[in-house]
């Protein structure tokens, strides 16, 4: 089995380490030859029966973003409300979305109904073909931040309504909304923990049985 030395497993821990859920974006564009070095990171990725459920919609066009901009406040209006005082304070100044400034954003479907694979290993989880897109995503995620770019996941969405705007097919469902670009600033602390939103565990918890 191909190893790999001390060095690159350090700057692979650095790169998780240094992987944050961007917010805040320049609108500086993204060099297509760069996106699509990282994009290819979904055709590495591993899936439930070699199925590659991924499929992928870049949000570019006015109407378009405008309706996830809108689905996106909408939704952000409602999980306000479902806040009190401080805490609903808390998150009304927390910016939850880079949609705004990001100048590329991606929107991930699965689609269940697929063949390929022949529905290996799916049968009893069909879930796992979701789950396998969610491997994809952090794939890319990684690939994207070793180049210097930011992602933000968006998931204050009304997945069913994003479907309707962006005409997928019913087969298909919402795994990810990713906003892609450049980051105004590199942190290696999540702003939600620097807002006081939560914090984040120092020690992983394993139960035995």
């Amino acid at each position: 089995m191909h190893t790999f030395d001390k060095a690159f497993q350090n700057q692979l821990t650095d790169l998780m380490r240094w992987r944050r859920d961007v917010r805040r974006f320049r609108t500086d564009p993204v060099d297509e030859a760069m996106l699509r070095h990282c994009l290819d990171a979904f055709l590495l990725a591993p899936s439930v029966g070699l199925s590659q459920p991924w499929r992928l919609i870049q949000v570019q066009s006015a109407q378009a973003r405008a309706a996830t901009l809108a689905n996106f406040e909408a939704s952000n209006a409602q999980a306000l409300g479902r806040y009190q005082g401080d805490r609903a304070a808390l998150y009304a100044g927390l910016k939850l979305s880079g949609m705004r400034e990001a100048p590329v954003q991606l929107a991930v479907y699965c689609d269940e109904a697929t063949q390929t694979g022949h529905k290996l290993g799916a049968g009893t989880m069909p879930e796992m073909r979701r789950y396998s897109v969610v491997a994809s995503v952090m794939q890319f995620w990684l690939m994207a931040r070793a180049q210097g770019l930011g992602v933000g996941w968006v998931s204050i969405l009304d997945p069913a309504q994003l479907s309707r705007d962006l005409a997928v097919p019913e087969d298909w469902r919402l795994v990810a909304y990713l906003c892609v670009g450049w980051p105004e600033q590199d942190s290696l602390e999540p702003e939600l923990e620097t807002k006081g939103w939560e914090t984040r565990r120092s020690e992983l918890i394993i139960e035995t049985r």
